[in-house]
């Protein structure tokens, strides 16, 4: 039986990082399936699942252990896969001067709804034309495929026009 693990990595930033951590993974039988990984301010930091063969678990976490004395800080969980019904995604684009408060608004109403975001990236820049800080975010999150999506786009426009930023709220229709 197939277990999938959950692997969050901070490091120093330095070429060879992903592939220590992919050889580890490959050497004890895990398959790498998804991640995301950045560099941040001299640091490396990333997220990914792997699978691999129950059995084959515990050496791959042991590895993954042994990693600590090369200066790899790395947290290993299990999933569980959660049955859901029909899902639709949602991508949020938001733009605006930058403001302490923004992530959390959306945040905020995201979660007063119930509603769970998949993914978050977010970045901070300057406009080009005054040389003010930007802030942008892009969040995708899914809902039940028979959601009222106008309740969620009433309070976003609401928290848009507290905050001066604008947001953008679409589906994303599935590509085959």
């Amino acid at each position: 039986m197939q277990q999938h693990l959950v692997i969050s990595l901070i490091s120093d930033d330095k070429p060879g990082v992903v592939e220590r951590l992919s050889a580890v993974v490959a050497e004890n039988g895990g398959n790498w399936e998804d991640s995301r990984m950045a560099h941040f301010a001299g640091k490396f930091a990333g997220i990914l699942r792997v699978s691999v063969a129950g059995e084959a678990a515990q050496g791959l976490r042991d590895a993954l252990s042994a990693l600590a004395a090369e200066g790899y800080k790395l947290q290993v969980e299990d999933t569980s896969t959660l049955a859901a019904g029909p899902q639709q995604t949602i991508r949020l684009k938001l733009v605006g001067n930058d403001r302490p408060g923004i992530v959390r608004e959306i945040s905020r109403a995201l979660a007063a709804r119930q509603l769970n975001m998949e993914q978050l990236e977010t970045g901070y820049d300057s406009t080009p034309w005054s040389g003010e800080p930007l802030f942008t975010a892009e969040c995708t999150i899914s809902v039940a495929e028979d959601m009222d999506l106008d309740g969620l786009r009433d309070e976003l426009d609401e928290i848009a026009d507290e905050l001066g930023v604008e947001i953008d709220c679409e589906e994303v229709t599935a590509t085959l």
